[in-house]
């Protein structure tokens, strides 16, 4: 027997997600050993006072324990390396003992031992089941001919990845999460595929027939093929043996080459079972709320226990709070799991889908729903009998359920219509305030809002510190909106200052006061700002800026270029500014692609425009959705494709649609008096006029326009910052208006103008927001904050209080004739084009002078590209050793070289070399342009998630 020393021991059968996050959560409450044999403090069930765990790990798979939530991610280019989840050096700082493929396989309960596979007997003083669940496969015939796979382990995605380089097409059993998941990753390897659902809908547990029916709309138009409401009777072969199709209930059949079940799972709970602990009929291992077995010592968590409300959780998010409960039973507290949110919010073949709190309530009063067959969006909310949410769904448009998942069981404090319908309704400007403090707002890490009030009045004053302090918003970012409105009430309701207004710690000044500064300056630079009015560091040099006044003073410097004769974002120092959406010039997507937003004024597309839209989707494999601003947007462009799409574009006359920065998006409009009946004047025309004029137009945040022909408003003019509606006698003009989750109506401005006039009227408002508006302040909250609100917006772009008219006009007049479209200029310069790759080539020949390398993991240094290639205060990928590991390249303002793994941990995209540059605390930090998380370029670690981390590499120069 492998006897444990005098400290006590637990040995954790399975080394999955939840498993991990155990060891986590005891080694933050300092229960764990370390390497030097010293105990603390802390108790345990049964276990001495001043005591801390020793703890074996008993793992079936041959790896640690990795990220299963993104394995599809390996289907374009992760590697299983970037999926783990345990830091480096985490087994063995805390002295834990790791078995791979070394599975448990009998238990005494008397005797308290574990066997495993190769024989070796494991004694514990509490031992933990984390087994999980495996893959349900239907009992049919030919399930386990050669071709047939399940979706669950790194190894299935292998062997799925190898047997569909030969084959053409693919069929998924199982329209659930993991169903369409999988769908996805055949799709990624170039397979016709599709998918068969035994259930009348897609994912029934999470979205009913509504929603169901706009997610299928969606994906069938990318081509996959969807069955519903029939099961598979055979799993068809050929002469070889291979798969060739399925054989459905309904008589018809499905071809398939490959072949992936994924219609539900089942806990692992045999080796429970065998010992005589007790099982739920159903399977799942019974525990309590403390997640205690029916014997001492003996305690189970994730997919393989049935919790205490009688339910077997599929999900990792209360997986994670099973284990914070069991942590603190362990160490003698009173944690508890009584069960879990289940909300869900994910992307599945590129359409948001989104479920939260009980849409299926059989007690429900009424419900609302907003359907667009066309775009594929439907929105369902769910009243109960007194009047609150229970529940809710989201398909096409998941961009409110950051704000509606948290006020589930309490009543809408506003419209129901409101928070689905842009422009419906005035939705309250704070849904947080209404919410009582064990409302839960981040639902990944179990974070209450009275968790987050907590941490402020603990001295957490910013964004940054609650969510080092609380974990929430750190893992998918959904409730980043809510947890601001929680943290800023709080500080308000506290008195608390949080600092002179400033723009951040380098800035004592706000982003109008900047703005004024580099306009009567005429200061071109970020360096020459920072140097002359930034914050000096402790040695006195000037501040290198974060991820805040970067992007921010890029943004004034390319709203007054025409004044500071500078042309181009991307030229010079201007680029390594840029946030990565533009810095490429495109929308950055969960996966590290982007997607490509052409011009289409008003919504107008010729027949060939059309066709070469659809041809480059086609050639390039990318996903084309229509979007709610009446413009097509292709997705799932690499970096290095983005230029060969843009001059296929540009050779036929399209331009950028700047759907990538803070400026103006589009300008919508309805068919106006050119084609429809009730039409009183040219909506096309005028939002045509419109986006010409003002596009390219950097601002605060981002703008959205619309035109009107009419009064029956199909354009939706009064849910946008700028909207015209047609009169008898002109055009009224309305701004400040809102859509997505806290829509606002616009304000009236100006009533009967005609074409000039409303131009004028436009010019003024437009740039007197831009001059006058805070950081990322819509329209909509600048009217609102704005002392005299509406009123003293009409004085001064109506009556000209200010004295300011024929200069506010004058600046646009400089805009619109400086205009030059941003991906034909790139296109138009070699050294812009440098940057559009995804890693840099290696020096040729021998090392030499001015190469930079990198230290490989065999310990030999290899040049990875030339000091040239690095410019200051911007990252670039490149490429390391034989393994190919991308490794993102800083160079700071001071000239020091930073080299660290490229992979975002969150999404695990190679894109940390996108990030923007900058110090805290005089600490050189990049923060990722996922989920903005900031990362010491020295140690890797993160400022905002002590979980997460970079591998840091050596580097040099020559």
């Amino acid at each position: 027997m492998l006897s444990s020393t005098d400290r006590p021991t637990l040995v954790l059968v399975g080394h999955g997600m939840v498993g991990q996050r155990l060891l986590e959560e005891l080694a933050a409450r300092d229960a764990l050993a370390g390497p030097d044999g010293t105990d603390g403090p802390g108790t345990a069930d049964g276990v001495p006072e001043g005591r801390r765990w020793r703890v074996v790990v008993l793992a079936e798979e041959e790896r640690r324990a990795y990220d299963r939530v993104h394995l599809s991610s390996l289907f374009t280019g992760t590697t299983p390396e970037e999926l783990s989840l345990a830091a480096p050096d985490f087994l063995e700082r805390h002295d834990i003992t790791l078995r791979l493929g070394d599975p448990a396989t009998a238990l005494d309960t008397t005797a308290r031992t574990v066997t495993t596979r190769t024989g070796a007997t494991w004694h514990y003083d509490a031992l933990v089941l984390a087994t999980g669940s495996y893959a349900f496969v239907p009992p049919v015939p030919g399930r386990d001919a050669p071709g047939c796979f399940v979706y669950r382990t790194v190894e299935d995605v292998r062997a799925i990845q190898e047997a569909a380089r030969g084959a053409r097409t693919a069929a998924v059993v199982g329209g659930g999460l993991l169903g369409l998941e999988a769908v996805g990753a055949l799709r990624s390897l170039g397979l016709d595929t599709g998918v068969v659902e035994a259930a009348p809908r897609l994912m029934p547990a999470q979205v009913d027939a509504g929603g169901a029916d706009a997610l299928a709309h969606t994906i069938e138009a990318m081509g996959v093929r969807v069955y519903t409401d029939t099961v598979v009777t055979e799993v068809r072969t050929g002469t070889d043996g291979q798969v060739r199709g399925l054989s459905l209930s309904d008589g018809r059949s499905v071809p398939a080459d490959v072949v992936v079940f994924s219609v539900g799972v089942r806990p692992r709970d045999e080796l429970a079972r065998t010992a005589g602990l007790d099982v739920a009929d159903r399977g799942g291992i019974v525990i309590d709320a403390g997640c205690r077995t029916s014997v001492p010592g003996i305690y189970a968590l994730g997919e393989c226990a049935r919790a205490a409300d009688g339910e077997v959780y599929g999900l990792v998010a209360p997986g994670y709070r099973m284990a914070e409960a069991l942590a603190d039973t362990l160490t003698g507290g009173d944690g508890s799991f009584t069960g879990a949110d289940t909300s869900t919010k994910l992307k599945l073949l590129g359409a948001d889908v989104a479920s939260f709190g009980d849409p299926f309530a059989p007690d429900a009063r009424d419900s609302v729903i907003w359907a667009d067959s066309g775009s594929g969006v439907y929105k369902k909310l769910v009243l109960g009998p007194d009047g609150r949410l229970v529940g809710g769904i989201l398909v096409g448009d998941a961009d409110v359920y950051g704000t509606l998942r948290p006020l589930v069981g309490t009543p809408l404090p506003g419209p129901a219509a409101s928070f689905l319908l842009p422009g419906e309704g005035t939705g309250p400007a704070d849904t947080t305030a209404v919410l009582p403090d064990d409302a839960v707002i981040c639902s990944c890490n179990g974070v209450t809002k009275g968790a987050l009030r907590d941490a402020v009045r603990s001295g957490a004053h910013d964004l940054a510190a609650v969510k080092k302090c609380t974990g929430a918003g750190t893992r998918c970012g959904g409730c980043l909106g809510a947890v601001t409105s929680v943290v800023e009430a709080q500080l308000a309701a506290d008195g608390i200052e949080t600092g002179t207004g400033g723009l951040c710690p380098d800035f004592t000044q706000t982003r109008r006061e900047l703005y004024e500064i580099v306009r009567v300056t005429g200061i071109s630079s970020f360096t020459r700002l920072a140097r002359e009015y930034g914050v000096p560091g402790p040695d006195g040099t000037p501040p290198h800026g974060c991820a805040v006044c970067r992007p921010t003073v890029a943004s004034l410097l390319a709203t007054l270029g025409p004044e500071l004769g500078l042309h181009h974002i991307l030229d010079g120092e201007q680029a390594a500014l840029q946030d990565t959406n533009d810095l490429f010039l495109a929308n950055l997507q969960k996966d590290g692609t982007y997607s490509v937003v052409p011009r289409l004024p008003a919504g107008e597309i010729s027949p060939e425009h059309l066709v070469l839209l659809g041809e480059i989707a086609r050639d390039f494999g990318l996903y084309a959705k229509l979007t709610g601003g009446q413009r097509i947007d292709l997705f799932g462009a690499t970096v290095d494709q983005l230029p060969v799409i843009w001059r296929r574009l540009a050779d036929a006359g399209l331009e950028s649609g700047h759907a990538y920065g803070k400026s103006l998006r589009t300008a919508k409009s309805c068919a106006g008096s050119r084609w429809c009946r009730f039409g009183q004047r040219d909506a096309i025309g005028m939002a045509v006029e419109l986006e010409l004029r003002y596009r390219g137009l950097r601002s605060p945040h981002k703008l959205k326009l619309a035109a009107s022909g009419c009064v029956r408003e199909c354009a939706e003019a009064r849910s946008k910052d700028v909207g015209v509606i047609a009169t008898a006698k002109g055009w009224n003009l309305y701004v400040g208006g809102n859509g997505g989750s806290k829509p606002r109506h616009a304000d009236l401005l100006a009533q009967d103008l005609d074409d000039r006039e409303l131009i004028r009227v436009v010019d003024r408002f437009l740039m007197f927001y831009i001059r006058t508006a805070d950081r990322l302040e819509r329209t909509a909250a600048w009217l609102e904050r704005i002392d005299g609100g509406i009123g003293h917006v009409r004085d001064v772009v109506l009556h000209d209080c200010l004295g300011l008219s024929d200069e506010l006009e004058s600046q646009m007049q400089r805009h619109v004739d400086a205009y030059r479209d941003e991906w034909r200029a790139v296109l138009e310069d070699p050294a812009k084009l440098r940057r559009f790759t995804s890693s840099l080539p290696a020096p040729e020949g021998p090392a030499a002078p001015g190469h930079v390398q990198v230290r490989t993991r065999a310990g030999e240094w290899t040049s990875v590209c030339l000091l040239e290639d690095l410019e200051p205060g911007r990252g670039v990928p490149v490429r390391v050793g034989e393994e190919k590991e991308a490794v993102a390249l800083f160079r700071s303002p001071d000239g020091e070289i930073f080299a660290v793994c490229d992979t975002d941990p969150a999404s695990h995209a190679d894109v940390i070399s996108r990030g923007i540059y900058g110090a805290v605390d005089g600490i050189p930090v990049v923060t990722s342009p996922m989920y903005k998380q900031r990362f010491d370029l020295r140690t890797g670690a993160c400022l905002d998630d002590e979980s997460r981390h970079l591998t840091v590499h050596a580097v040099r120069l020559l």
